[in-house]
């Protein structure tokens, strides 16, 4: 029988600090409890009934998959809206907005560029919002993230070691730096000094993660930040919306790709350690990006390696998503 805290009830995820770090944990462990209830086989309903608005700017394989998916098994519905089919900040305000829909969803699930968007949706909908990226921010990527470390490790993740290589500045280097934070993980933010991290949002993370004897650092050099690390991280150099920033992220962060000589830099190459990506990754020559410029942010035999974790992580948006929905949302008397 599935349980869940009630605390979560009717809960937002704007960013990981709205949960404390034990109930971010709690979150882990019921997306490994519904995930376990799916590979069983069962269908269940504790989505009943429900009905989730996605309000996308920007487009997504993982995350609108992963919602919809995780919506109907439980017996739920996920409702896609892009920008052509509503008008929030266009004819209709954020505001507005919010509070249509928030009288005909039972939660709305958001992404797209401005964090103040979601902090909008939030204050007026009424109903639970979730972050599915901002600009800012990407909370449930890594709960996706840290429950594909704990099914390669085992569930206290305290003192292993994680690497991010890249672009310091964007929202996954930010969310990971804090969830990391939370989960007692040490951290490092290996990328040029010119994409270095909001020095606010370190020390913030460096805080949480003082709790839990964890440090977070920012290097600069790849093959000193590696060293020991249970996970390298890494994610596209030129965010979405930047595509005019390509020749200037690819000069910088070509001496920050994710190869092999840098794999066995760790020193636990064949031992404890994982590649993570949280996709699409320029890998190879398949792509129209990648077939003009070659792999860029990670090579293929790294991300095609036995090491390589990138498709679990890809497979747990959707457990940890449905987990998000099932505490917010979901009938209790049902599980």
């Amino acid at each position: 029988m599935l349980s869940w805290n009630p605390a979560l009830a009717k809960r937002h995820l704007r960013t990981l600090s709205d949960f404390t770090d034990d109930e971010m944990l709690e979150l882990l462990e019921l997306a490994e409890a519904l995930k376990r209830r799916k590979d069983s086989g069962i269908r269940g309903d504790l989505l009943h009934r429900r009905n989730i608005a996605l309000i996308f700017e920007k487009g997504s394989t993982r995350t609108r998959n992963s919602c919809v998916v995780a919506a109907q098994d439980e017996g739920g519905n996920a409702e896609y809206l892009n920008p052509h089919d509503i008008h929030i900040g266009h004819k209709e305000s954020v505001k507005d907005t919010a509070r249509v829909l928030g009288r005909l969803f039972d939660g709305i699930l958001f992404r797209g560029f401005r964090q103040s968007t979601v902090e909008q949706l939030a204050e007026y909908a009424g109903v639970p919002v979730w972050n599915g990226l901002t600009d800012e921010s990407h909370p449930t990527q890594i709960l996706a993230d840290l429950m594909t470390m704990r099914q390669s490790f085992g569930a206290d993740l305290h003192g292993r070691k994680l690497v991010y290589i890249g672009d310091g500045r964007n929202n996954v280097a930010n969310s990971l730096m804090m969830g990391c934070a939370k989960a007692g993980v040490h951290y490092v933010n290996c990328t040029p000094a010119e994409l270095s991290p909001d020095a606010e949002l370190v020390a913030r993370a460096r805080e949480t993660a003082a709790r839990h004897g964890a440090t977070v650092t920012v290097e600069h050099d790849p093959k000193t930040a590696v060293r020991g690390a249970n996970a390298l991280y890494t994610d596209v150099w030129v965010s979405m919306g930047e595509e005019d920033k390509q020749a200037e992220r690819l000069r910088l962060l070509r001496p920050y790709q994710v190869n092999m000589p840098l794999c066995e830099a760790t020193g636990n190459l064949g031992g404890e350690l994982i590649f993570l990506h949280c996709l699409p990754a320029f890998h190879d020559f398949e792509t129209e990006v990648s077939r003009e410029t070659g792999p860029l942010e990670v090579t293929d035999d790294v991300f095609e390696s036995d090491f390589s974790r990138v498709f679990d992580e890809a497979e747990n948006r959707m457990h940890t998503i449905k987990a998000l929905f099932v505490s917010a949302i979901g009938d209790s008397s049902r599980a």
